[in-house]
């Protein structure tokens, strides 16, 4: 929501009636762990819109702001000379092949990146898929701001999130271990695993889903050299990890600012281009490393290492600690803060 302020789409996308949400809430079973996050420059609140929302959004802000934009527009092929990413050779729907030359090419294209397959990027931390999560979108499902429920020793979690239309955003994740088993019957297991909260699959009975299921097991949690010559990666095409943690969109948000500033340094003369791209790779896995961490160990969906059981136990209960534990997961507090030994050590005495 702050990158979103500073591109000055905040306001345009709080008037499209998005429901706002000011608190998480994680329950472990024993007990629930909630709070409020603490404010990011200025931005107060969340929000889960749909992407056919903030996608159209951002497009318009992209264009306002001098971009050229040609949807419909299918990239065949990266062009490389000499080592060098040149541009790209592509046609508009229905069109002529079409060559475009730049000194940069930026790969924002996701997991399966074109830019990323045609350069070989370096692959680093790599962990294989470790959850296959399914979602769909519910009607006549209220809920308290972000909910989350983590039920490791049934192997499940799912949360739920208001959006547009008075619809509610589900997701279920499962280990991809069983995701063999469970495609048999994934309707009958996303329904079923509701179960093991009933208040909460009561609440399910009484709503209706209004999407179909969308799921995958094709989630690799990885680490790409983001930068060569004339090429750059940014969001999941250069950091991909599991969507668990909901961190994907305001990763990808930073790394954008972090790209476009460390670009118009090169391009400015201000520093070298390798220096420049290098420090965007740093600022971005120094950052990213911990979440990304914290993300695998969540998705993997196992019972607790016992430090961890300790520390929760002790944040429950302890608002200011809560109140911490929620803003790491809204990204409003880097991780690395709240879990630094002296904090730790704070909450458990």
């Amino acid at each position: 929501m702050a990158a979103l302020a500073r591109r000055g789409v905040l306001e345009r996308l709080t008037a499209t009636n998005c429901p706002p949400i000011t608190t998480y809430s994680y329950d472990f079973g024993p007990f629930v762990i909630s709070g409020s996050p603490r404010s990011a420059d200025r931005a107060e609140t969340a929000y889960c819109p749909r992407r056919i929302v903030l996608d159209t959004l951002l497009i318009e802000a992209a264009v306002a702001a001098g971009a050229e934009l040609r949807e419909g527009f299918t990239v065949e092929e990266i062009l490389v000379e000499d080592g060098r990413v040149t541009g790209i050779r592509g046609h508009a729907k229905g069109g002529a092949t079409v060559t475009e030359r730049a000194r940069v090419v930026v790969g924002a294209d996701g997991k399966h990146s074109l830019v990323a397959k045609t350069v070989q990027a370096e692959r680093y931390n790599e962990v294989p898929t470790l959850a296959s999560p399914y979602y769909a979108y519910w009607s006549g499902l209220p809920t308290d701001g972000f909910e989350t429920y983590i039920r490791a020793e049934d192997g499940r979690v799912w949360g739920t999130t208001p959006t547009h239309d008075n619809l509610t955003c589900i997701f279920m994740s499962w280990p991809r271990s069983q995701f063999e088993a469970n495609r048999t019957d994934v309707e009958g297991t996303y329904m079923t695993s509701f179960g093991l909260v009933p208040e909460f699959a009561e609440r399910v009975r009484g709503a209706r889903r209004e999407t179909r299921l969308v799921g995958t097991a094709g989630l690799p949690n990885v680490f790409r050299k983001p930068y060569g010559p004339g090429w750059a990666l940014v969001g999941d095409a250069g950091y991909h990890k599991d969507p668990i943690t909901a961190f994907g969109i305001t990763d990808a948000f930073r790394d954008a600012e972090t790209l476009a500033a460390a670009l118009d340094d090169a391009f400015a003369g201000r520093r070298p281009y390798d220096e420049a791209l290098g420090g965007y790779q740093r600022a971005r896995d120094d950052v990213a490393q911990p979440i990304y961490e914290f993300t695998c160990d969540v998705a993997r969906i196992e019972r607790p290492r016992p430090e961890t059981q300790q520390l929760l136990g002790a944040v429950y209960g302890n608002q200011q600690a809560m109140d911490g534990f929620v803003s790491v997961m809204a990204g409003t507090l880097p991780a690395h803060e709240y879990f630094a030994p002296d904090n730790i050590g704070r909450i458990i005495a």
